[in-house]
This record gives structure tokens, sequence and C-alpha cells, in this order.
């Protein structure tokens, strides 16, 4: 724009200048410094005219970039799953759908079945730019009703607000913040037909509760959770996966209090640490019971086609009556490298061990062991076929293998 303007003031100044014939008289010197003053204002004037357009030019560009990316922001669709927070519309509400689903074959010692393990719908409505909702309904084992194998299950109903820039509050039925699985489960996301043994009978995955929490970032790579909810209610075998009352008109004479800080300053790698406490596990039915704390650490790292996942967690359950039975300890732990081959392929290894009865009171070797070999294929990112082989020893022994197909959407 500024070389065509150019171009035109010297054209006009050209058109300008008198045109004398070879027998006309040259102008004296009084009159040259006249017409070049008068051409001197002609281009002052130009350059004038000039900065002015440009300036209009400017304002007319960055009026339609910004109009560009609110148009764009407005269109955006937030993606399924835990995630869904993450992309916020320009002042427009906007319903979202996603899910999740895994079949499962396993060959082992003490089944040899074919199952449809899961069946996930995920529902998100924004009601503004801060204030959302979220939800997932569930299906277990395909079929539900009276004498059949499933359930229908809600994993999660609850509103989430933004109370600043970093930090957030929700209300509702949500999954609590412990170990590596509990909030992100989609069978793409992990290796492994079925999910690992110790967040599945100590943490115990999947888990969630009904209750208030908040989450933020408190400095760069440093966030945190928190959350005032329902707790257990187990019974007399104190088998914590089974006190799960999965806020289907829960006990709630005593609440449970759970916290958990993440480091993840360096990209590739996820430190964590949570902690739960509940006065009483039982609810109130059983008087030789005490208290309840669960410790949780993990590690995940991601450098490259290389990956770790190693998790430890272990439950106290004070009283005598969990001492009595070797219930007031509860721990296990594993840990699982893996090698990402290509975009498509990957393998890994996995050991775990877990005793939910290695208290005081226990007079038996209760501990099991499990190793587990195998490999991912992965078609798509959000699509996954699996296998592995599974060995167990210990309290129990259940070998085999597993092959399993799992998508998100």
């Amino acid at each position: 724009m500024l070389q065509t303007t150019r171009l035109m003031a010297v054209v006009l100044l050209g058109f300008s200048l008198p045109v004398y014939a070879a027998s006309d008289t040259p102008p004296d010197m009084k009159t040259m410094w006249k017409l070049l003053q008068q051409q001197q204002a002609e281009i002052k004037k130009l350059k004038t005219e000039n900065k002015r357009l440009s300036e209009k030019v400017d304002m007319a560009g960055d009026m339609a970039e910004e109009a560009i990316k609110t148009q764009s922001s407005a269109h955006k669709v937030a993606p399924s799953g835990t995630s869904m927070h993450k992309t916020h519309g320009a002042n427009m509400q906007k319903t979202s759908i996603g899910g999740y689903g895994e079949l499962h074959y396993n060959n082992l010692d003490s089944k040899n079945e074919i199952d449809f393990h899961r069946f996930v719908l995920f529902f998100g409505h924004e009601f503004s730019d801060s204030i959302r909702f979220f939800s997932e309904l569930e299906l277990e084992h395909s079929l539900a009703g009276e004498g059949k194998e499933g359930e229908v299950e809600l994993e999660q109903a609850y509103v989430e607000m933004d109370l600043g820039e970093n930090h957030h509050a929700k209300a509702g039925l949500f999954l609590l913040p412990v170990g590596i699985l509990n909030e992100t489960h989609e069978p793409n996301t992990f290796y492994g037909v079925e999910r690992n043994p110790v967040e599945k009978n100590i943490i115990p995955t999947t888990w969630w509760e009904g209750g208030v929490g908040a989450n933020g970032q408190i400095a760069p790579g440093w966030s945190y959770d928190v959350a005032i909810t329902s707790g257990l209610k187990v019974g007399s075998d104190y088998k914590i996966r089974g006190g799960r009352q999965k806020v289907s008109e829960a006990v709630a004479n005593d609440l449970a209090y759970i916290g958990r800080i993440k480091w993840t300053a360096i990209p590739g790698i996820e430190l964590a640490a949570t902690a739960q406490y509940q006065e009483d596990i039982t609810q109130g039915n059983d008087p030789t019971a005490g208290s309840a704390t669960l410790i949780e650490t993990h590690a995940v790292i991601r450098k490259g086609p290389y990956g770790l996942r190693a998790l430890y967690a272990q439950w106290d359950l004070d009283g005598s009556g969990p001492a009595a039975v070797g219930k007031d300890e509860q721990h296990g732990w594993y840990i699982e490298p893996s090698y990402r081959i290509n975009n498509n392929f990957g393998v890994f290894a996995r050991y775990n061990e877990w005793d939910n009865s290695d208290g005081s009171g226990s007079t038996t070797d209760t501990k099991n062991e499990q190793w587990n070999l195998g490999v991912n294929y992965w078609p798509h990112e959000n699509v996954v076929l699996k296998l592995d082989v599974q060995d167990q020893s210990g309290a129990k022994d259940d070998d085999g293998f597993n092959l399993g197909v799992g998508y998100q959407f």
C-alpha cells in the first residue's frame, strides 16, 4: 500500500511540472524555488493522507481478526470425558456428548468368558463461561435388572463454577482425586485389558462420592484438589471395595475428607500424593472399628517412546475389630514400564503386589502377586486393541490371558 501511494505521488508530481518546449525560455531561479515549494507541500499532503489510510487499514484488520477469534471461540466444542472443562464458549450455552466402552475376553483359571464390561456416555453443558455441568452414565456387563449381572450407575453428575482464573469449586457426585486410573480410565489411555488389581482392590477404582470440592493451581506446576464427601460403609469383613455406597441413599453419619497435591512442572512427569480420612468407616455400625486413613502416592513419566507408571497405596484402620482379623493394614503397589514402538503399537510389563489382610491379626500369608505382559494396538488414537498374559500367585492363583477392544469419543 505504501509503495503504491509513493508511485502515485511521483506520477502526480510529474504532471504538475510545467512542460517546456525546446524553444521556450527556461524559468528563472525565483520561479523554480516557488515550484519546488509547491511540490514539497503536495508531497507532505500525500504523506499525511497515506498515513491516515494506513491507520484505517490496520484498524480494519484488527477488527476482522478479533471477529474471527470470537467466532472461532463461540463454535468450540468441549471434548468428552474429564477434560471437557478445558474449553469454554464466548457467552454461549453448549451441550457436549462423549463416551467410551470396552469388550473383554478373559481366558483364565477362574473364568472363560466374553463380557461387554462397560458402556459409558458423557453429557456436559456450559451454562456460561464460568458455570458448567458434567455427568457420566455407565452400563456394566451389558444387561442390568433383577437377577442380571450388570448395573446402571451414575458415576458423575456435578456442577463446576470458576472462583477465579486458576481456582474452581464443584458440588454433586464426582470421582475422587486419588490414584492414576480413578479419574482417567478410558481404555485407550492405559495398558492391559483389565484395570490393575492394586488400584481396584486397595484404592478402590472406580470410586465416586457425593459432596463439595475445590481444585486449582497454586504455583506454576503445582495443583491441588480438596473435597468433603460421603464416605465408605464397610461390613464386618472390612473390605474396602465393598464399602463403596455409590451415593445411593448413602448413610452419611461420618463424612470423609480428601486432599491431593500434584506436581507437573516438567513436561512428561506427574508426581502426586493423596490423603483421605474418615472417622468411622462403618458409619456407626461397628463399635469395635475406628477411623480409617488412606495414603496414596504415584508417578507417571513419559519421555519419548518410554513410559513408566508406579503407585503405592495403604489403608490404616483403627479399632480392635479390624485388628482382630488382620484388616487394620491393607496396602499395595505396582510398577509398569512401557515402550511405544510407533504411533500404533506399544508394549508393557507390570508387576502388582497387594494385600487386604496384612494387619496385626493375620495368621496366614494373604499377599497377592501378579505379572502382566502385553501389547496395545491403536488403529486410531481413540480406538485400541489389547492383549496381555497374566501370571498370578500367592493367596490367589489365576493365570491365563486377556483380549480386549476399547474406544473413546
